[in-house]
């Protein structure tokens, strides 16, 4: 059996072939591994450096600094900024509100401070008192009012401070819970609900002239006293409605709370008792109360605001 090659056509023999050979190429060096372990260690410990400088400049206690982590760390030194760009140094107040310990022991709740968009400026060293998180626990929940609010108030909170934004000056209050710390929550069964009440104020200072910020007190609102607690039956009143909301019974400690006798609200509508803002709240729990009633009892919390009759 004779082969031919394909190129030229003539008879091959073993090991020939027409076509010019390609001389073998020699192997390539190997490239020697680079290791970057060295280069990360560099860029970390020039971070870390960085972060205790920012550290040594917070204006709290060495012993507070020394238990700061980074994430606290870097709360910290954002709320610093925020407060610097709408208190400048030289203006007045400097970074915030500034009080005394023992101002801020009088007052019945905490100092909040909140920018345009909502991102947190100051708060009062107090809040412990309220929500048994200090300062830089609370900012270890976010940056930003909502973060440290109950997730189903938040469009409405959101809705209340667009509303004070638009008209500087005008008085604006919303009901929420707040986050608070896990001892609270064991000992009290759930997280703080705080009354919020305050306005937009126009800063006249350099650089921005026309820059805002929400100054409001937070006020804890009364907690019903837990199982362990002896609480006197005045410190409730309880009332029995029918789907409508119309009023049917009501204990008479009722009395104490709105300054209503137990007669002149039955047969009263429950909505003509609350404040106009909290009327769509109540109407939409109301709502998710019917539609989920089913062979057993229904059962829902709403915080609202009940008009006195004496409407204080």
């Amino acid at each position: 059996m004779t082969i031919f090659c394909s190129h030229c056509h003539q008879p091959l023999q073993a090991e020939m072939s027409c076509l010019p050979r390609k001389g073998k190429q020699a192997p390539r060096a190997s490239r020697p591994f680079r290791s970057t372990k060295s280069a990360s260690k560099a860029r970390r410990d020039q971070i870390n450096a960085e972060l205790q400088a920012l550290r040594s400049l917070l204006p709290i206690s060495v012993q507070e600094k020394e238990r700061l982590s980074y994430l606290h760390t870097m709360a910290l030194v954002c709320l610093q900024l925020r407060g610097a760009q709408l208190f400048p140094p030289g203006s007045a107040p400097s970074t915030g509100p500034t009080l005394g310990t023992e101002l801020l022991s009088l007052l019945p709740g905490f100092l909040l401070v909140l920018s345009a968009n909502g991102k947190l400026v100051y708060i009062s060293e107090n809040v412990a008192q309220v929500l048994g998180l200090s300062v830089v626990e609370l900012l270890a929940q976010g940056d930003t009012v909502f973060d440290i609010l109950n997730g189903q108030a938040c469009e409405d909170v959101y809705k209340k401070l667009l509303l004070a934004q638009e008209e500087p000056g005008r008085e604006v209050t919303f009901v929420s819970e707040m986050c608070t710390s896990k001892a609270f929550r064991l000992q009290h069964g759930g997280n703080r609900v705080v009354t919020v009440c305050g306005r937009f104020v126009a800063l006249h200072w350099p650089p921005s002239p026309s820059t805002t910020a929400f100054l409001a007190l937070c006020t804890p609102v009364t907690q019903l006293p837990t199982d362990g607690e002896a609480g006197s039956q005045d410190d409730i009143f309880q009332s029995t409605h029918i789907l409508d909301m119309t009023f049917i019974d009501v204990t008479e400690s009722v009395t104490y709370h709105l300054g209503y006798r137990r007669e002149e609200l039955v047969g009263q509508s429950w909505y003509s008792l609350l404040h106009p803002e909290d009327a769509d709240l109540a109407a939409a729990q109301h709502r998710a109360v019917a539609l989920g009633a089913g062979p057993g009892p229904a059962a829902g919390t709403a915080v609202l605001r009940v008009l006195r009759r004496d409407r204080a």
